[in-house]
């Protein structure tokens, strides 16, 4: 049976909980910053090494390029299986289970002899850190809705922006000084600190366990309720275009501003502070603003200023040669933007699906990394990368805040139409 949202649910609990949550908010937010940024910080530690690995195993550039690509699919493919486990089985069970998965395949990633080694490697990297995107926000969604659960979200938005930020410098000294396993060492230790916080703080928050989840058939019309419903759509095509952008804009810039604006690619490292660190002042405004306004209340000024910045990008880019605040200025206000509007949609996505939380929050994982590798995708098609700025992240923001508005009204005519 498909879930409707419980009018009753303002700031509080979920209907699962008949007194309080398992978890307080303070711990409930540092269990999902910790969750969320394994992902991105496996990702993007590994990334100084690249150059060096292809000289380690004797291989060309594109082997080793092909094991972030090994790391991406497996992450966003196990998107969609990870969510309805734990509302299967649990979310601390499951969880542990892959944060297990995770810690043998760095080992394995630390001591692997050949290029093909690290392929299988970074992959079963990136099938166990996939966990912590649906559980992180479905641990939120058992316990917590409305204002609390916006203030959660924005906790959350920052680590997901300060992990990838600091990653690469971490990774960079790490190889600097010690040496390219070290880095996975560093992993290791990661892996292991945030599974010891699993398995002594994480309370089991779903209240709707059902293994019934699983069946073929089940899965299949969970699935399909919340793709056809605009009350999920709304939120999660805007969170997905919008987290889509960041990872087109990731495969765009370092050939937009190293080969058309000139910068060198240290320069490039500490001009991509201005996007993480626009994010990141996004996050902190906004949980100043949401101890005195509702969420939902920012996203009028944060809709308004992702469409400027999509203007400003076609416009400084078209109008004049590229230049670093010409490409990096609109970036930072899409980002600053984007930050003020994840806690209001990530918690309005989830709110009506309290026992399929796991799922939902799947799904809107796979709709970001799926808008993502799209955008990618077209970008090369495009061939040239200022080209590919130029049209692609723009088209994805004006379909971001477009899909948003339209949804929108068709929720408030269907509203209106009900007896």
């Amino acid at each position: 049976m498909r879930d409707v949202p419980d009018p009753s649910l303002s700031g509080g609990a979920s209907p699962g909980d008949t007194a309080r949550p398992p978890m307080s908010e303070a711990r409930t937010a540092a269990l999902g910053a910790g969750l969320v940024a394994i992902g991105p910080i496996t990702m993007a530690l590994y990334t100084p090494a690249m150059p060096v690995l292809a000289q380690v195993f004797d291989t060309s550039d594109s082997m080793v390029k092909l094991t972030l690509t090994a790391y991406f699919t497996g992450f966003a493919l196990t998107q969609l299986v990870c969510g309805p486990l734990t509302d299967a089985f649990g979310r601390k069970a499951v969880t542990l289970v892959f944060l297990a998965l995770y810690l043998v395949s760095t080992v394995m990633a630390t001591f692997a002899p050949t290029i093909e080694w690290m392929l299988v490697a970074r992959t079963m990297q990136g099938v166990g850190a996939s966990v912590g995107v649906a559980v992180s926000r479905a641990i939120v969604r058992d316990q917590f809705t409305g204002q609390t659960s916006a203030r959660i979200m924005n906790t959350i938005a920052m680590m997901l922006a300060l992990g990838p930020a600091l990653a690469p410098s971490i990774g960079g000294l790490t190889l600097e000084f010690f040496g390219w396993r070290e880095i996975f060492w560093a992993m290791i230790v990661y892996g292991v600190g945030l599974t010891g916080a699993v398995l002594v703080a994480l309370r089991e928050t779903n209240a709707y366990i059902d293994r019934t989840h699983l069946r073929p058939g089940v899965l299949l019309r969970n699935y399909l309720s919340l793709m056809i419903d605009p009350r999920y759509l709304q939120p999660s095509l805007l969170v997905g275009f919008g987290i889509g952008t960041i990872y087109t804009l990731a495969t765009l810039l370092p050939f937009v501003l190293i080969d058309g604006v000139g910068l060198t690619p240290v320069e490039f490292g500490f001009g991509m502070m201005l996007q993480s660190g626009s994010f990141i002042a996004g996050t902190i405004v906004t949980g100043r603003l949401l101890k005195r306004v509702d969420a939902t209340r920012l996203l009028p000024f944060s809709l308004s200023c992702m469409v400027v910045a999509g203007c400003l990008m076609i416009a400084l880019l078209t109008l004049r040669a590229p230049t670093f605040l010409g490409v990096m200025g609109p970036v930072g206000l899409f980002a600053f933007s984007l930050a003020m509007s994840l806690p209001s949609t990530s918690t309005a996505a989830l709110q009506g699906f309290p026992r399929i939380a796991g799922a939902a929050s799947s799904m809107m994982g796979f709709l970001q990394f799926g808008a993502g590798l799209l955008g990618s995708l077209v970008a090369a098609a495009l061939g040239d990368p200022l080209l590919g700025m130029i049209v692609v992240p723009p088209a994805m923001l004006f379909l971001a805040v477009g899909s948003y508005v339209g949804l929108g009204r068709y929720n408030r005519r269907g509203e209106a139409s009900a007896p």
